[in-house]
């Protein structure tokens, strides 16, 4: 079952049944995305959007262990190690017309605004656990002083100083 993101931001305490009904009924006449109208109309913020969202999102998109993925080496040449590991990305392979790229939950904001800003290229993402999504990182983007542990925090400070 999906859980829907009216649901998700009621479960939070972020809009009450009543709110949801009224963002609804001005989607369905303007068109505009969920989240932005629970912003406008209710003064919802941002981050709280984007946290019900990650929410909704890691709740649908796949689970995998990227360690034992089939990664095609023309996905890896789309970015560079620092990339791969600053935005806690991993490209798998292009399936169909879209380039399938691994993230944890957590990174999932970041991630997939970096991917379309950057790549321009038709993504969808699947999710993998920190250490797994570490592991493959290691492996497939080495970079000096980067470790698995490193994908739930530390890049920042050994990569300032690379």
């Amino acid at each position: 079952m999906t859980l829907r993101l009216g649901e998700l931001m009621v479960a939070r305490g972020l809009l009450t049944e009543e709110q949801v009904r009224l963002v609804l009924e001005e989607q369905a006449l303007r068109g505009v995305p969920f989240g932005a109208l629970a912003e406008r109309m209710f003064g919802v913020c941002p981050k709280a959007v984007e946290g019900a969202w990650v929410e909704q999102y890691a709740s649908i998109a796949e689970r995998v262990d990227p360690r034992t993925e089939r990664v095609d080496p023309d996905a890896l040449t789309l970015l560079s190690a620092r990339q791969a590991w600053q935005f806690r990305v991993l490209p798998l392979r292009f399936d169909r017309q879209e380039l399938v790229v691994c993230t944890t939950p957590t990174h999932l904001p970041r991630a997939i605004n970096f991917v379309y800003r950057k790549l321009r290229t038709p993504s969808h993402f699947v999710t993998a656990d920190a250490q797994a999504l570490g592991e493959a990182l290691v492996r497939r983007y080495p970079l000096a002083g980067l470790t698995p542990a490193c994908v739930d925090g530390g890049v920042a400070a050994v990569m300032s100083g690379a």
